[in-house]
């Protein structure tokens, strides 16, 4: 059970900037064993993000501004972790000379167009889906979006090898098999407890297809995964999934 615990705690230090005990300071080893507690990263984002938007409409805001604070909420408490990724990885998309062009770009701390144009439509895009969704399916979207999400990091681990050795992606390289099975079945239960079946299955089929989408460019760019490539998954995932409970919820 302490391991669990670890675990979890491990996961939200590492995905967010909620402030966690941390039991084991020696345990920067078993990251790759702590993606199993992804999803419920997620779980706790989407819900936190969900309160945030049931407060503003208490507070008498529209859909749209409650929306936006939502979405504002899940910025700070990530610490825009994965925009931050998103960005780079477009980024990288737009260099030339190869691999190793496309890392430097990457480590960067600018950004570029790419970048900022990828920000813009994909928080705008993410914005205009939660204010999309229907009353009664606000909770259920935030989380499950944010659960789907952030399996999509750990599918992305199994699908791709690292790109280089160091950084945050090369930390949670090779997760164990029983890692990996526990943060999809995870997924699936939740999101088949929180969505009717049919609605479920379109989220987990849409995710599905951004992470194909992500580890397509990134296997063909720089030959694997990084940090930002895992960001990039998430966003791209989260928003696919948030588009699609809108239009079907």
């Amino acid at each position: 059970m302490r391991a669990l615990i670890d675990d979890v705690l491990s996961s939200f230090r590492l995905l967010t900037r909620l402030p966690m005990p941390e039991r084991d300071p020696g345990a920067a080893h078993k990251l790759s064993r702590s993606v199993w507690a992804y999803p419920l990263v997620g779980a706790g984002v989407g819900a936190l993000s969900a309160l945030i938007w049931f407060a503003a409409q208490l507070a008498g805001f529209s859909l749209t501004l409650s929306a936006g604070l939502a979405l504002t909420a899940q910025v700070l408490i990530t610490g825009a972790l994965h925009e931050d990724g998103l960005a780079d990885f477009t980024d990288s998309l737009g260099a030339r000379g190869g691999k190793d062009a496309a890392l430097a770009v990457m480590r960067d701390s600018r950004i570029g167009t790419y970048g900022v144009i990828a920000l813009i439509l994909v928080l705008g895009l993410r914005w205009g889906g939660i204010a999309g969704l229907a009353l009664h399916s606000v909770l259920a979207g935030l989380i499950c979006s944010a659960i789907l999400g952030r399996l999509a990091m750990v599918v992305l681990l199994v699908l791709l090898k690292p790109a280089r050795f160091e950084g945050l992606g090369a930390s949670v390289a090779n997760p164990p098999r029983r890692s990996v099975v526990a943060a999809l079945v995870i997924s699936v239960l939740l999101v088949a407890l929180n969505l009717p079946v049919v609605t479920a299955v379109f989220a987990l089929l849409g995710a599905g297809v951004a992470v194909g989408v992500v580890a397509i460019l990134a296997r063909r760019h720089i030959g694997g995964y990084t940090g930002d490539v895992l960001g990039a998954g998430e966003q791209l995932a989260q928003t696919t999934v948030l588009l699609l409970l809108a239009a079907l919820t």
